[in-house]
């Protein structure tokens, strides 16, 4: 039986830049819609129901970070946003907004392709970290991992985690105590080869989102730690605590 083409939903005012992308992804594969401005972005999405989203920030009608508000407000579908604002503190908005990744323009389409890969790969996958049990819970103080649904509770609520997010957090957890550097989470996470000089802030911005959702006090977090100099860490988990 053959696999479902994985939909793609290309939002960009400038009609050249989608022609290009929706020729290049159904090119490798991709099932390409498109969308010309934010209210029309936010119709075909609830239609199209994609498995990603890339997102052009400066349109008309309602802009990128309008469209990723209300994206995130019922569905974790990955968000690639692609940026022409010259002030980081503006590309870093969208990550904070809910964003899982973002491209500078004027961008090199190939490198798009491959974090269009990098992140599909990754929700996708069925398998879990090494040292991740694949079904079973791993319970953390007032947290609950739930591995083979990659599912995250607080309590009795359930914590709602992009992909991203929940792969942060998988890579943490599955090696807690052991501090990992922005460059290695890039890599391990996102799939940026070590060549790519990729902006380190996209991981202090997932950390910080992360932490916001699942430590009480995410200023003095109790889960997430900074390692000084290096970059971050997971508590370490006691074998008690590791698998129920």
């Amino acid at each position: 039986m053959e696999s479902r083409m994985e939909k793609i939903l290309v939002v960009d005012d400038e009609a050249s830049i989608r022609r290009i992308l929706e020729t290049r992804l159904s090119m490798i594969g991709y099932d390409v819609i498109t969308a010309g401005d934010g209210e029309e972005a936010l119709t075909t999405f609830r239609k199209a129901d994609p498995d990603l989203v890339v997102l052009d920030v400066m349109m008309p009608k309602l802009d990128g970070y309008g469209v990723c508000q209300e994206i995130r407000k019922e569905s974790d579908v990955p968000i690639i946003m692609l940026t022409a604002l010259a002030d980081v503190a503006d590309r870093i908005t969208g990550l904070e907004l809910g964003a899982d990744d973002y491209i500078a323009k004027p961008f090199s389409p190939k490198e798009l392709e491959s974090r269009i890969r990098s992140i599909l790969r990754r929700r996708l996958s069925k398998t879990s970290a090494e040292g991740i049990p694949r079904s079973g819970i791993i319970e953390i103080d007032n947290l609950k991992i739930y591995t083979n649904k990659r599912q995250v509770y607080k309590g009795n609520e359930r914590i709602r985690l992009t992909g991203v997010e929940y792969s942060l957090l998988e890579l943490l957890v599955s090696h807690s105590g052991k501090s990992f550097s922005r460059g290695e989470i890039l890599q391990q996470v996102w799939g940026y080869s070590a060549e790519q000089h990729a902006d380190t802030r996209v991981v202090d911005v997932h950390i910080s989102r992360l932490r916001s959702k699942l430590e009480n006090d995410p200023e003095n977090p109790e889960f997430i730690l900074t390692a000084r100099g290096t970059g971050y860490l997971f508590q370490r988990i006691t074998e008690s605590e590791h698998e129920l």
